[in-house]
């Protein structure tokens, strides 16, 4: 691989899908079924086909020594577990039959480059019933609900009727008349949608997969399998149509995971659920409620949390009967574990607002003497775990009942390599405002405030939050240099935003460094309050809904407390990724250059001078650039953008309000003068004669190219038309934002200048992406934007004519370039096949897309 292509694959996989363009839908080939499958399948019966999970014919369970023999290795738990030589056994006790049990399989160790260990694969409930003489695992929906007495009740259970996954005879019968079933086959085949194939794209490897060890406990069972998958050959460059380009192949390869199965105990008694309301922001499940009349079927949600209860009910504060408590794994790093359990005991204050002391605590690993049956595998365990890996990211799943959305149990997971990215973001964003960041490594007090804040945000998705991208906006700007303000409001209202570090103060602002690193705030306390206040009055969750009403209608007088709303259709102006200050982006945006411009400036000092090469400083100047990126994508999104304030109806007002005109253009003459202008002062001689090449001159031609098919994307463009809609001349119209791009980006044309370099790739830019907007037609011409786009085309086609005819060599060649890619799109017909147009680069299976992105990974804009 040579250096250059090296270079690019660098670049962070957002930027690298946006500044190529398109990704077409391909239908990957089929998947050949594996021999030992086809092989399995073949053996049945004439015209029957047997799959991995059928059993043989049930016979008359043998007497139990003879089954489960002195060979056998016996775990007491939740069931009776047996494994003797390569068979895994489950002797199912008679209290266990029917019961609902939450099975979770999770990725525990995955091959590089393919997503993350500790992806949840799904999560359903099951349970095992004995019939004759075999056991049927069943998935068990509650996808609908009703009340025992009401009329509809029986028709409702009778309507989903329940899956059977797999069918096991049993062995034998123990003294107390358990059923014992050999079940090794359920964890090396595919089970319901229990299966990694989505993931790598490959069919299972029966043969070569097999159950590795497994663990029985109290309330849970855990079953650890490795399982091997075929990838069938899948083609790495797809092509625009009507360009003949070969597309190398992938070749056939092996993947090997570890899948950790979790079959859990389900309460006995389900906890009262809370009903969602998409004005607060919680994590949810959903179901459809026949018991409220025969009018309608009511779909709802209940909103997933822990399970709070207080010691004294009638005390305004008081402790929990079961605090929520994570344990720290012993694998951190010895000198940041304080600071995790900072991170996580930071949410106690938010929950005395809901009643609750010493809610949440964070604590070492127990002894044996303190807690002889800890296992940090037993799913009554909550952990922070340290995982080391090169991975930069942090996440926080959890494991929530589907009957009443009651969390059962909750992980933090810290890959090692969050803090090189919590290092690069917190020098590029704020290196300027506080000493302790000019020169790397950061001290060790730093990067202990950097993890309690990653702990902090994944600990709120484990109490059942979800990002709030909205936060950010909803303080004026001028607050965010106010440290009085920072000192009790802080610079975003949310943790849960997708907000770093304050780069809208400046150094003049004399801000204390420890407010520059987001923290709980007011909206966090709010929704915590919402959904864990307890409602003693209340005995359903119907019968809560008024009370909580009241508490989400104080979003009126206090905008801050406010979640992202979730019918903006991509066009809420605040709902930006990665932003601080986004009220007003063109302000906010402004400030962060001033910090990014001293940040320039102090990169080649803030690199260790230890003999080593310059790949720490490449990287910190790519993260300066892909900062800049993201601070001009959040003043795009003024343009074609909507005010959105999320609504009921006992609430009055439009939920949608188009940004005004003079907003819209406000951020286009911004980006006229910081995007379509050469930022100059981040081609610093200084860094880049350390760079090769192409690292020094790729990132302005990869960040433009990115943002301008950002700022022309089809919904941007059809929002644009639907505003002139609605207010006519009013409103920042596709001509506007047209005529406003053509002066910036083609100014040379009213004179012979010479067109430099830089300038005639944003021109190349600008039309290959007009060009490939029409490309591919809307097929149900639904896209009411695609004429301007025509129009736009047309009227280039007719001014760069004439301006082709002067100047120097390299402008009109340049610019007679241009009228053939504009002619060959609008006439394709008389075009040879694809010319003017350009692969399109494919992005490997496994990387992230839209809500699947982890919390830290670093994306490149971040553009949503």
């Amino acid at each position: 691989m040579n250096n250059e292509i090296r270079s690019w694959l660098r670049w962070p996989p957002l930027v690298l899908a946006i500044a190529a363009g398109p990704v077409l839908a391909q239908t990957p080939p089929a998947m050949p079924a594996s021999a030992p499958q086809a092989a399995a399948a073949a053996s049945g019966p004439a015209g029957s086909v047997r799959s991995p999970l059928t059993p043989p014919d049930a016979s008359e369970p043998k007497p139990y020594d003879k089954v489960i023999t002195a060979e056998a290795r016996t775990q007491a738990g939740l069931f009776t577990v047996h494994n003797i030589k390569n068979k895994l056994y489950f002797e199912i006790p008679k209290a266990m039959l029917e019961q609902p049990l939450l099975m979770v399989a999770t990725a525990t160790a995955v091959p590089a480059g393919l997503q993350h260990a500790g992806l949840m694969l799904n999560q359903d409930v099951l349970r095992f019933v004995l019939h004759q003489n075999r056991v049927l695992l069943q998935l068990v929906t509650h996808a609908a609900v009703t009340a025992p007495g009401n009329v509809l009740a029986d028709a409702v259970g009778q309507s989903q009727r329940d899956a059977i996954l797999a069918v096991f005879p049993v062995e034998a019968f123990s003294k107390s008349g358990a059923p014992v079933i050999e079940v090794s086959r359920l964890f090396s085949s595919e089970i319901g949608d229990f299966s990694a194939r989505t993931m790598v794209r490959g069919g299972l490897d029966a043969s070569r997969s097999y159950v590795e060890k497994t663990k029985a406990f109290a309330g849970s069972l855990r079953v650890d399998a490795v399982q091997t998958y075929t990838v069938s050959p899948q083609p790495l460059i797809a092509a625009m149509p009507g360009l003949p380009v070969a597309a190398p192949m992938q070749p056939s390869r092996s993947v090997s995971l570890n899948i950790a199965y979790n079959i859990v105990q389900l309460p006995e008694r389900p906890m009262m659920p809370r009903l969602f309301d998409d004005r607060v922001g919680f994590l949810s499940i959903g179901r459809v409620d026949f018991g409220a009349g025969l009018q309608e079927a009511r779909p709802e949600r209940l909103i997933t949390r822990w399970r709070l209860e207080k010691k004294e009910p009638e005390a305004a504060l008081s402790e929990p009967v079961k605090p929520i408590v994570w344990y720290v794994d012993k694998a951190t790093p010895t000198a940041l574990v304080p600071y995790v359990i900072k991170g996580v005991e930071a949410w106690n204050a938010a929950f005395e607002a809901a009643g609750f002391k010493n809610a949440v605590q964070a604590r070492p690993y127990p002894t044996p003497e303190q807690d002889p049956e800890f296992d940090p595998e037993d799913v009554r365990y909550n952990i922070v775990r340290w995982v080391p890996s090169p991975v930069a990211n942090a996440y926080g799943p959890h494991l929530a009942d589907p009957r009443s959305g009651e969390i059962l149990n909750a992980d933090v997971v810290l890959f090692h390599n969050i803090l090189q990215l919590q290092q690069d973001w917190y020098l590029t964003q704020v290196g300027p405002l506080d000493p302790r960041a000019r020169k790397l490594p950061l001290p060790d007090d730093l990067v202990g405030e950097l993890v309690a804040f990653v702990v902090s945000h994944e600990v709120g998705h484990s109490l059942g939050f979800p990002h709030n991208m909205k936060a950010s906006s909803l303080y004026p700007v001028e607050k965010l240099r106010d440290p009085q303000w920072l000192k009790t409001m802080g610079h975003t209202p949310s943790l849960m935003d997708y907000s770093r570090f304050n780069y809208v103060a400046q150094p003049e602002d004399g801000v204390d460094p420890a407010l520059l690193i987001p923290r709980i705030g007011p909206y966090d306390v709010f929704a915590l309050r919402w959904g864990y206040t307890p409602i003693p009055e209340a005995k359903t969750p119907q019968d809560e809904r008024a009370q909580l009403n009241l508490w989400a209608r104080e979003q009126e007088s206090k905008p801050w407390l406010r979640f992202s709303a979730p019918r903006a259709e991509g066009g809420d102006v605040g709902q930006n990724a990665e932003a601080v200050g986004d009220a007003d982006a063109v302000a906010a945006s402004g400030l962060g250059m001033r910090n990014l411009q001293r940040v320039m400036k102090m990169l080649p000092g803030a690199v260790p001078q230890d003999g080593g090469d310059d790949q720490l400083l490449a990287r910190l100047y790519q993260g300066t650039w892909l900062q800049w990126a993201r601070e001009m994508s959040h003043v795009i999104a003024i343009v074609g953008g909507y005010e959105v304030q999320n609504r009921h109806n006992d609430q009055p007002g439009a939920i949608a309000q188009p940004v005004p005109r003079e907003r819209q253009a406000k951020a286009m003459r911004f980006l006229a003068e910081q995007m379509l202008a050469p930022p100059t002062w981040l081609l610093d001689t200084t860094i880049t004669q350390r760079l090769g090449p192409v690292e020094a001159t790729l990132p302005q031609t990869m960040n433009q190219r990115a943002l301008l098919r950002y700022l022309l994307a089809p919904a941007r463009t059809q929002r644009l038309m639907a505003q002139e809609n609605r207010l006519g001349a009013r409103a920042y119209r596709l001509t506007d934002l047209f005529g406003d791009l053509r002066r910036g980006v083609f100014p040379e044309l009213g004179s012979d200048a010479a067109i430099p370099s830089w300038r005639r790739g944003l021109q190349r830019h600008y039309v290959d992406t007009l060009a490939e907007r029409i490309a591919v037609p809307d097929p149900m011409r639904l896209d009411e934007s695609e004429p301007g786009v025509r129009a736009e085309l047309r009227e280039l086609q007719r001014t760069l004519g004439p301006a082709a005819s002067r100047g120097d060599f390299t402008r009109q060649a340049h610019l007679r370039a241009l009228v053939d890619v504009i002619d060959k799109a609008l006439n394709p017909r008389t075009a040879s096949a694809g010319a003017g147009l350009t692969a399109t680069v494919v992005r490997p299976a496994g990387w992230f897309d839209g809500d699947d992105l982890p919390c830290w990974r670093d994306t490149g804009l971040g553009l949503d």
